[in-house]
């Protein structure tokens, strides 16, 4: 009794921040280096350090934006075309941070498909019409000179293993995949004819909330996002940390874990203003492919003010 009373003052006397550890949900849409973010974070103690008990649970990204909408998950962290599709569609939700601002996505074709220009007429596969995968494949088809409309053809295949079996197997001439798969897949002697970072900004993974979250817990989602820029400035300043989180979270050994670090940690940025922008370009790509009746502003869609409050306080741009 008289130890709690020695710590009752002690707050008291001087201000400690004292957080209650709210339980929290985060979704994802798969286990890859590019959505390590929230796993290193709840591993490293960061999620833990701003008062939360995070479960990270595994689910498509259209059960993810159902339990987002439903309270079933506090937050999720596939953007891309998935959630901000969502949002264009109605769905009451927005993109309040971006951790990984350009897709970690590489185009890789069977042996005999050397260039990208190859490819005219074949056929890709993605994760869906209008993902990421599909909008990285357009991006790169129409960087080396392929109108990518008319002279590929794309294939919603799935997931990145389910993209990576119908490469091998010969299904598809050529697959969008994000390390370690492409790593795996040069290994057994195919071809990465080029990456979607080379060649453009496109947010794949950072933060999305419902919009009830963004009106009634700003502070938390400010802290859940602090937690994830910790992480990203960990992930850059160490790589052999990484590396070992990589080996034990994918379960890869230490050649691919290191192939995969080398391969995500170049797009780790968290410039608002290289957010901005490329949420602005999948806002615009989004929109080619969802039907919407009324034009939605760029706020309807994100709102990156609590990223902005995070990173003043935490010394960033």
């Amino acid at each position: 009794m008289r130890n709690f009373f020695f710590v009752l003052i002690a707050i008291l006397v001087l201000h400690v921040p004292v957080y209650a550890a709210d339980k929290i949900r985060i979704s994802m849409t798969g286990f890859a280096g590019q959505f390590m973010t929230f796993p290193l974070a709840q591993k490293r103690g960061f999620l833990k350090e701003e008062g939360f008990e995070a479960e990270i649970i595994r689910i498509s990204a259209a059960a993810g934006r159902a339990a987002l909408t439903n309270g079933d998950v506090d937050y999720s962290t596939g953007i891309g075309g998935t959630a901000i599709g969502g949002a264009l569609s109605g769905i009451p939700i927005k993109v309040v941070a971006c951790f990984v601002p350009a897709p970690v996505l590489a185009l890789v074709a069977r042996p005999e498909y050397k260039t990208v220009q190859a490819l005219k007429g074949k056929t890709v596969a993605v994760l869906i019409a209008g993902g990421v995968a599909h909008f990285a494949a357009r991006a790169i088809a129409r960087h080396y000179g392929l109108d990518p409309e008319k002279e590929l053809k794309y294939l919603a295949v799935g997931p990145p293993d389910a993209r990576f079996a119908a490469l091998s197997q010969g299904l598809v001439e050529a697959a969008v995949l994000g390390p370690p798969l492409d790593f795996e897949a040069k290994k057994r002697g195919h071809n990465i004819l080029a990456r979607a970072d080379e060649v453009l900004i496109f947010p794949e993974t950072g933060l999305v909330a419902s919009v009830r979250k963004i009106q009634d817990k700003p502070d938390e989602i400010k802290r859940v996002i602090r937690a994830g820029i910790k992480a990203n400035r960990y992930i850059r300043a160490n790589r052999d940390g990484t590396v070992q989180f990589l080996m034990e979270w994918l379960k890869l050994n230490r050649e691919a874990a290191g192939a995969t670090y080398d391969s995500v940690v170049k797009v780790y940025n968290e410039d608002v203003g290289v957010c901005d922008k490329g949420l602005r370009l999948v806002i615009d790509e989004t929109k080619k492919t969802v039907k919407t009746s009324h034009e939605m502003a760029f706020g309807d869609i994100a709102d990156l003010s609590m990223l902005r409050e995070a990173l003043k306080e935490m010394g960033g741009k």
